[in-house]
């Protein structure tokens, strides 16, 4: 009866596809943010001389995996997931992007500071002071956007449930995509024009706009709410499905989701830091134009942009979504292994980021609405922030262990092999999905779309 009345709220097209636009929005100008900073590898290295900062490889790769620093070793990205269940999207979407604009102003502070050669000792690193303020700054924002990502997520299995969901989830990411690319060919151009810290300054301008359009979906969503008839009716029904801590069980007990959380881990661990790298690759092993770098590396989220929604319309309608998974990652495995050959034409560099651009965009079209299969509404928040909480592990090793590796080995060899060999460990997690699945009963790979 609560799933029944629960639909009533999202079957207007027209609510349920401009809560999409508006969320995912706030989403996109996180993306924009996360990956400001990647093109400018280069120019973070360059000596102060030169305009840069005099980091290492091994500086940046610190700063890069910073994001992921606090959400996982102060377990805030848990906490994040168990805050969504308890407190609701509008509340924990408006606080995570409040924590976004907060992460950039520090590290804007780190990136203009004179630290003159100030130096932190942390563990076995010797940071420099810019590099450990703009590690902060970034772990800040790493929380809000974490956050943000989870709040996004639960919006659209509450609004899309029954309905198109694989192919809202692949607008959202697509949309998020466009803002991982624009940084990407954007960043380095206007450093060059401007100076290193403006394109921190577009993204925070960026960060607002997403903040103020968050609150936006909150007044829509609480006047939609006020304005039902059937809201009494719904809380009724819905009161014995609050969340609890004992629900933590029901997510923690199941197979499924831990063989998902496991090639979440392993697949953006595969992506996601490369895309960080890519462009200092495309540079120093393919000879390309720095000035054109930035948009080879950013190929990859474009091409989501247009294939994301087509593999997720795909999913929705015909079904077979670890299926597409499988076949997603083994095209991200094939493109690392490749990048790690000993050839350096930029025209065989650009035909495999345009492979990665279409595995980038598969394996996450089908993967997301898979959880809300095996997850209850109620906790899945809590779900969302496991998954992520724990992909955060390889988020915050594997850039440490590539940039490591680069420096040891100029070539990218090394640091490639790392990248394949996790998204080969994906594709194997991926068929222990598929087999699980037809054990249990899941259903992922049965269409979305329940009612025209």
């Amino acid at each position: 009866m609560a799933e029944a009345i629960r639909q009533r709220l999202n079957d207007s097209p027209a609510a349920r596809w401009t809560v999409l636009i508006i969320v995912a929005t706030a989403m996109m100008m996180g993306y924009f943010v996360n990956d400001v900073m990647s093109p400018l590898e280069a120019m973070l290295e360059a000596p102060r001389a030169e305009g840069g900062l005099g980091w290492s490889p091994s500086d940046y790769g610190v700063f890069s995996g910073a994001g992921s620093f606090i959400n996982v070793f102060l377990l805030m990205l848990f906490f994040s997931g168990i805050i969504l269940d308890k407190m609701g999207v509008r509340f924990t979407g408006t606080l995570a992007c409040s924590l976004m604009v907060a992460g950039v102003l520090i590290k804007l502070y780190g990136l203009n500071a004179d630290f003159g050669d100030s130096v932190l000792s942390l563990f076995n690193y010797h940071l420099p002071k810019s590099v450990a303020v703009m590690s902060l700054g970034f772990a800040v924002f790493g929380v809000g956007y974490e956050m943000c990502g989870i709040s996004v997520s639960k919006a659209m299995v509450r609004w899309f449930t029954g309905h198109e969901l694989a192919l809202a989830m692949g607008i959202q990411l697509a949309m998020a995509r466009f803002g991982t690319a624009a940084a990407l060919s954007m960043s380095a151009p206007i450093a060059q024009r401007y100076q290193l810290s403006t394109p921190l300054l577009v993204a925070l301008a960026f960060l607002i706009i997403g903040l103020l359009a968050f609150l936006v979906f909150c007044i829509m969503d609480r006047r939609l709410d006020r304005g039902n008839s059937t809201l009494n009716i719904i809380q009724a029904e819905l009161n014995d499905e609050d969340f609890r801590l004992k629900d933590i069980g029901l997510i923690v007990r199941n197979p499924g989701f831990w063989l998902i959380t496991l090639f979440v881990v392993l697949f953006y661990s595969a992506v996601s830091p490369f895309l960080k790298f890519a462009t200092k690759l495309m540079v120093v092993k393919y000879g390309v134009d720095p000035d054109v770098a930035g948009f080879f590396t950013s190929i990859a989220p474009f091409g989501t942009m247009l294939l994301t929604p087509l593999f997720g319309s795909f999913y929705d309608r015909r079904g077979h979504g670890v299926t597409l998974v499988i076949i997603g990652t083994a095209m991200l495995a094939f493109v690392h292994f490749a990048f790690s050959l000993p050839l350096h034409s930029s025209a065989f560099a650009l035909t495999l980021m345009v492979i990665l651009a279409v595995g980038y965009s598969l394996a996450p079209a089908a993967l997301w609405p898979c959880v809300p299969k095996i997850i209850p509404l109620k906790c899945l928040g809590t779900a969302y922030s496991l998954i992520f909480f724990i992909q955060n592990f390889g988020r915050a090793v594997i850039p440490m262990m590539v940039g490591r590796a680069n420096e040891q080995d100029p070539s990218y060899t090394s640091g490639m092999l790392i990248f394949a060999l996790t998204a080969l460990a994906g594709v194997a997690v991926a068929i222990g999905l598929l087999w699980t699945d037809r054990r249990n009963g899941y259903g992922l790979q049965r269409p979305n779309i329940t009612q025209s």
